[in-house]
């Protein structure tokens, strides 16, 4: 069996204590609806309530980078992927959290474009 070290590109070194870090990661959603508190999304990964993320919106939409958290995710079926797996599908409710008086003022603008039944197409939500 091969030695661990000799598989590693690199030592490690074991940190002491309990040192904090973050992991960015990003899914990909849907935007179901929008409003000035807030947005719905449709997605295959869990969030849980309470977790704090970034929603980005798309460039139709302005580009804007929204501080969220996660107000509710429920699973809301299933969809198969192109390898025959099956995935879960969730949808959450998401509340902007801090944002700017410019932000609103975007929000508001991007609301006032948008027609009902147009749709806001895809974003992504950033972790």
């Amino acid at each position: 069996m091969t030695d661990l070290k000799d598989r590693r590109g690199a030592p490690r070194v074991v940190i002491p204590g309990r040192i904090g870090s973050r992991v960015r990661a990003t899914i990909e959603a849907r935007i179901l609806d929008l409003s000035t508190s807030g947005a719905r999304i449709e997605h295959q990964n869990l969030l849980r309530p309470g977790f704090a993320c970034t929603l980005e919106l798309p460039p139709a939409l302005g580009a804007h980078s929204l501080a969220v958290r996660v107000v509710r995710s429920t699973v809301v079926g299933t969809e198969q992927s192109g390898t025959g797996e099956r995935l879960l599908r969730y949808e959450s409710g998401l509340a902007f959290v801090g944002i700017t008086e410019e932000q609103q003022i975007g929000l508001k603008q991007i609301l006032e474009r948008l027609t009902p039944g147009g749709g806001l197409g895809e974003g992504k939500l950033v972790l």
